[in-house]
């Protein structure tokens, strides 16, 4: 009976045509032979199993055959070619540095260096796992990779290419390995499988490529463990049970789950998911790029992003039709919130399930992606309907009111109060009502609206200039003020503003620091924004520092220091046994 022969070294490639993605590096390569325009050292990094060590081996071999094809192939008929093969090369050396990683054996491998090829132009040294190499051994191979001899080329390889040090790293040209993307590993899979007589589902061999994370030898060993389990015959169900992935099923059911607002299925799907044994947080990973996947699949120009085989593929094209994408978006804030915190969370399954139950109510609540408030325009839209205009004393009672000068505006009205084409007696402005805070009780029964205009809107953002209406617009630019910080917030919050006449606001700050920030960033701000609100003309704002006798004094760094000396006389032993400086 034959050994067995795992399918990585089986079907590991010989040429730089049979590489699987990794185009670039070879061409590259390849021209680099023909072109006779080869470096004394090359290191070949990226993550495992994506053909590192495998190109060194075919490149040390390509550079001494004899009979070099005009692709820049080896011809694997010549004796340099036929030894390689055989595994009874002198001319290529193979060095695991993972285990000779001391100073010795790097002297060893310099005195090495200086032997000649027996066959061809060169010795190539091939180091796998260089970024072993202790300090000192690095040390010992630079002056050797800097100046080899001429018959000399080193290939170095890692998977970790920022713990090589950058006196190594000069010396050699680098080449940076990908990952290999998925639809190469499903073709090469299904390259292996017709070699050995495998019948294989596309979209089992699709979990195995997902699941190898862009290395081709991982894949090829999980589909080596498959073909123990399965025999000759692989299918989806029993990949997703050996490898112990969640179906894709369990996402769409989720996502329709939503969609309807369906909190108990949702739940119920949940618990299924926990009694198979899945990790609830693996899950919530999953879901999110479920989402992730079906947003890209809305525009043609993201669908190339969506790695799957043409029946799932079908499956998300059509639930994303179904799915707003404002609901995407909202979901996917949500997962990702609930993925960052639910390692935090002492119930994660609560965790989960209240995330669950938030993806229900998006296309419930009022106002998000399913009932939608009925907007302004839709109810002046409406022909026939008279809704009266609201009163002085309404407006007034609003404006007197710790509401914000945005309470005038009509969007900010109840709807009830929006005037719609209702002829009126008498047309005011919203400055002749707030001015006749305490006048007569005049009513209109509504006002003119004007084509494409809102009188309302209008007037409110150019009223008359008062102190009353100055307190709360000073509250209305506080709170425009919360985008920059809490702590400009509370500094607003704690200044004094005083308006001394018509054209003249004094502000009271706290400290010099406060004033300085005030005049640099905030005054123009507030001139603005004032002029956007009021009839005002020449507007200038000034600015003083009230030091009361409870504020704090500021204080220098030498008299701070003196104070905690007093207090804490060991602070004087501390500066000095650590040499501490007052800066």
């Amino acid at each position: 009976m034959d050994n067995f022969i795992v399918s990585a070294r089986k079907y590991r490639p010989a040429t730089f045509d049979m590489v699987v993605g990794q185009d670039t590096i070879t061409n590259t390569l390849k021209s680099a032979i023909i072109g006779n325009h080869l470096a004394q050292a090359y290191l070949f990094c990226g993550p495992r199993g994506v053909g590192k060590t495998t190109c060194a081996r075919i490149f040390a071999k390509t550079i001494n055959c004899i009979n070099l094809s005009k692709k820049g192939e080896a011809c694997d008929k010549c004796e340099s070619c036929l030894s390689f093969n055989t595994l009874r090369s002198f001319n290529i050396h193979e060095l695991d540095a993972a285990s000779n990683n001391k100073v010795e054996d790097i002297r060893s491998l310099n005195d090495q260096v200086r032997i000649p090829p027996q066959i061809g132009k060169y010795s190539i040294y091939i180091i796998d796992e260089v970024h072993m190499l202790s300090s000192s051994a690095f040390n010992a191979f630079l002056k050797t990779l800097e100046e080899p001899p001429s018959h000399a080329i080193f290939i170095l390889a890692t998977t970790e290419k920022h713990k090589i040090i950058p006196t190594i790293l000069s010396r050699c040209q680098i080449f940076d390995f990908n990952r290999i993307r998925l639809e190469d590993i499903v073709s090469r899979l299904m390259y292996v499988a017709k070699n050995e007589s495998v019948t294989a589902e596309e979209e089992a061999l699709h979990i195995i490529a997902q699941k190898a994370d862009g290395a081709l030898r991982d894949a090829l060993s999980i589909f080596d463990q498959i073909v123990s389990l399965c025999g000759k015959n692989i299918k989806y169900k029993d990949v997703i049970e050996n490898l112990n992935v969640l179906d894709y099923e369990y996402y769409f059911r989720c996502v329709d789950g939503a969609l309807n607002g369906d909190v108990s299925s949702e739940l119920m799907i949940f618990n299924e998911i926990l009694e198979k044994g899945f990790d609830g947080h693996n899950f919530v990973a999953g879901m999110n790029s479920h989402l992730r996947d079906l947003l890209v699949s809305k525009d043609e120009a993201t669908l190339k992003l969506l790695e799957a085989t043409q029946s799932v593929r079908q499956k998300y094209l059509e639930q994303s039709t179904r799915c707003p994408v404002d609901f995407l978006y909202k979901a996917l804030d949500a997962g990702s919130s609930c993925d960052i915190t639910y390692k935090n969370s002492k119930n994660p399954r609560l965790h989960a399930e209240l995330w669950l139950i938030r993806l229900c109510r998006i296309m419930t609540e009022p106002g998000e992606s399913g009932e939608k408030k009925k907007s302004e325009d839709d109810i002046l839209s409406k022909p026939g309907k008279v809704i009266p205009a609201p009163s002085k004393s309404e407006i007034i009672r609003q404006a007197d009111g710790t509401k914000s000068m945005d309470s005038l505006r009509p969007d900010k009205l109840p709807a009830s109060h929006v005037p719609v084409l209702e002829k009126p007696s008498k047309t005011f402005s919203i400055r002749e009502v707030i001015a006749d805070n305490k006048g007569s009780e005049h009513q209109p029964s509504a006002i003119v609206q004007e084509p494409g205009s809102n009188p309302l809107s209008q007037a409110a953002s150019k009223a008359d200039f008062t102190s009353e209406l100055f307190v709360l617009a000073w509250q209305e630019f506080i709170e425009n003020m919360k985008g920059d910080g809490p702590r400009i917030v509370s500094m607003f919050k704690s200044i004094q503003p005083e308006m001394e006449d018509d054209h003249t606001i004094k502000i009271h700050l706290n400290n010099a620091a406060q004033k300085d920030l005030f005049v640099q960033n905030y005054r123009p701000r507030l001139i603005s924004f004032i002029e956007n609100k009021f009839i005002v003309t020449e507007l200038d704002i000034e600015t003083a520092v009230d030091l009361s006798e409870t504020d704090e004094l500021l204080y220098t760094d030498d008299q701070k220091y003196n104070y905690l000396q007093n207090k804490y006389p060991a602070l004087k032993d501390f500066k000095k046994t650590f040499n501490l400086d007052l800066t």
